[in-house]
């Protein structure tokens, strides 16, 4: 609380009804129902008092709360501020410290109303500080009414309030950064009710698709609440957020358009490593469906685009149209790697003759159930023929009983008893009600001996070709992506396709480099294998061909290539 405000409280400490010092107050700053009760008064009146020091709230950057500092908020108001008509009604949905308020009523005389939330109090009465000291500076200001609510904002009716707002509108805002599975491990009631709100299916509804940002809900339930209004919506969320809301537009078409991202530099601003930027979009227009991309630091110049085209979600929609013939659906079935949520005891290194788990325990196993382990660091080569870790493989196919570890291998069924405790508390629910000691991301293809595949993780473009080791394929775990080869000729064909320049370019249009997961399965499913095909010169398939024999050893010919371009046409 500045000096100043503090010297208007103390002269106003003398009124005893509240609703005279909220007249006054309302007067001076615009905010409605500055104290909500007699007792609330007199209780803050006797803190002055007592020469209480209203210090900084304490930090909440662990609830994904990160304050807009106000130069930032400044500058993204004059940003809006270059934008015809000026607000008349603001909303801003999460205020934290008022910064964004007292950045608009600096930028804009135009504003009639603002509405601001916050579900944490402390923030609130730092808006009231804030807006207060703004006020005192510049009397001759006229305040717009400011209307504050200390509430959840996902118990609040936007689609109630839409009703009386009087356009042009701005909505302004910095939600927090952060995923609903984080903000329920830390008990936040700053959470909306539990629905699978994006329509995933079966496992993808209790897996990581059923985790998202809480950024991505709020910004969508402001745009079902206020699309049909005309004024700009403007917030500060992660690229994630702004590439699954136009991803939803396709199946939303809301009409909003000349939508934006502008990226900033957050360790800058917050100090905090994400990827962020300003997220703008105008309301009640033309749908839009393709999102433009700047710099902050340097608005007028696009730096690129993404979104659809026709039907299809891309990162790059110039090259994109380029490289559009490779969009297709896969003849073969991309399969994501084992999943086990266990690492302490189910990765293993080989040590002489036994085993050594995460826990420095050494133990001997039966080696039929013990397969090498290949993670996406593992990945960043051609050809991979040998693994550093190993684990133990309990399964053939999710579901599968396992039970018959204990009578066919007592020593690996013993050391995995001993360790049933880890394997009980693992917390994801697709393992509720399962065999004990259950796997996922196992099937028939994960016993093929060749495999083409790449990390999910890396930002690489590059492919490696999976080989046997000792006799037995190689597993990979559920970071890696893979198909499945018999026949090492037909695996050596699909490897020099993705890894073909065309390939990689396609894949450059349409994945995103800030993605957790840069590949995925839906993405490479996309990859016409065929088109790939198509497009090698026989030359370019014989130079490869070499290399790879050369190099290691393969003795793989071009002659059966027409046998496996047919296999691709089905």
């Amino acid at each position: 609380m500045s000096a100043a405000v503090l010297s208007s409280f103390l002269r106003m400490q003398q009124l005893l009804p509240f609703h005279k010092v909220n007249e006054e107050l309302a007067a001076l700053t615009g905010i409605r129902q500055y104290f909500h009760s007699q007792e609330e008064w007199e209780r803050f009146r006797d803190e002055l008092r007592s020469g209480k020091q209203w210090d900084e709230p304490r930090d909440r950057s662990e609830f994904g709360d990160f304050q807009t500092p106000l130069p930032l908020a400044v500058k993204i108001v004059e940003l809006i501020a270059k934008d015809e008509p000026l607000p008349a009604v603001m909303i801003e949905p999460t205020c934290g410290k008022g910064h964004f308020i007292i950045a608009a009523l600096q930028q804009f005389p135009s504003l009639q109303t603002i509405y601001a939330l916050d579900i944490y109090e402390p923030w609130l009465w730092q808006t009231k500080f804030s807006v207060t000291d703004h006020f005192l500076q510049h009397p001759h200001r006229k305040p717009p009414a400011i209307i504050l609510h200390q509430r959840n904002i996902f118990d609040f009716d936007f689609e109630k309030l839409a009703i009386d707002i009087d356009p042009p509108l701005l909505i302004l805002g910095n939600p927090p950064w952060v995923t609903n599975a984080m903000l329920g491990s830390l008990d936040s009631s700053n959470l909306p009710e539990k629905s699978n709100f994006k329509q995933h299916e079966g496992i993808a509804a209790v897996t990581g698709k059923g985790n998202f940002d809480i950024a991505e809900n709020i910004t969508l339930m402001l745009l079902k609440a206020f699309h049909t209004i005309p004024g700009r919506l403007a917030l500060l969320v992660k690229n994630s957020v702004i590439r699954n809301i136009v991803a939803e537009q396709h199946r939303h078409r809301y009409p909003i358009g000349e939508i934006g991202q502008y990226q900033i530099n957050s360790l800058k601003e917050f100090e905090v490593k994400a990827e962020a930027s300003l997220f703008t979009c105008r309301l009640d227009t033309v749908a839009a469906f393709t999102c433009r991309v700047h710099s902050f630091y340097k608005p007028s110049a696009m730096t690129g685009s993404f979104g659809w085209v026709e039907d299809k979600f891309v990162s790059n929609t110039t090259s994109y149209i380029q490289y559009r013939n490779i969009e297709g659906n896969s003849s073969l079935e991309w399969r994501q790697g084992l999943k086990h949520d266990c690492s302490p005891v189910m990765e293993l290194e080989r040590t002489g003759g036994s085993f050594l788990n995460a826990r420095h325990e050494e133990f001997r196993l039966e080696a039929d159930l013990v397969y090498g382990l290949l993670k996406s660091s593992d990945l960043q080569q051609d050809v991979v023929s040998a693994a550093r870790k190993y684990t133990i493989v309990t399964q053939q196919r999710p579901g599968a009983d396992t039970l018959y570890i204990r009578e066919k291998f007592p020593a690996t069924w013993d050391y995995l008893h001993q360790h049933r405790e880890l394997f009980d508390n693992r917390r994801s629910s697709i393992y509720k009600n399962k065999p004990l000691f259950s796997i996922f991301g196992i099937g028939e293809y994960s016993f093929k001996p060749y495999k083409v595949a790449i990390s999910g993780l890396y930002k690489s473009f590059r492919f490696a070709l999976v080989l046997p080791h000792e006799g037995k394929p190689l597993m990979l775990d559920d970071t890696c992506y893979m198909l499945g080869f018999d026949d090492l000729g037909f695996a050596v064909f699909t490897f020099i396709l993705l890894n073909s320049a065309p390939a990689r370019d396609f894949l450059a249009s349409i994945t995103f480099a800030d993605a957790k997961r840069t590949f995925t399965k839906e993405v490479l499913m996309r990859i016409d294998l065929l088109a790939l095909a198509k497009g090698l010169s026989a030359s370019e398939l014989e130079q490869e061909i070499q290399r790879l024999n050369n190099v290691y050893g393969l003795q793989v010919g071009k002659e059966r290539w027409t046998e496996y371009f047919e296999w691709l046409a089905g």
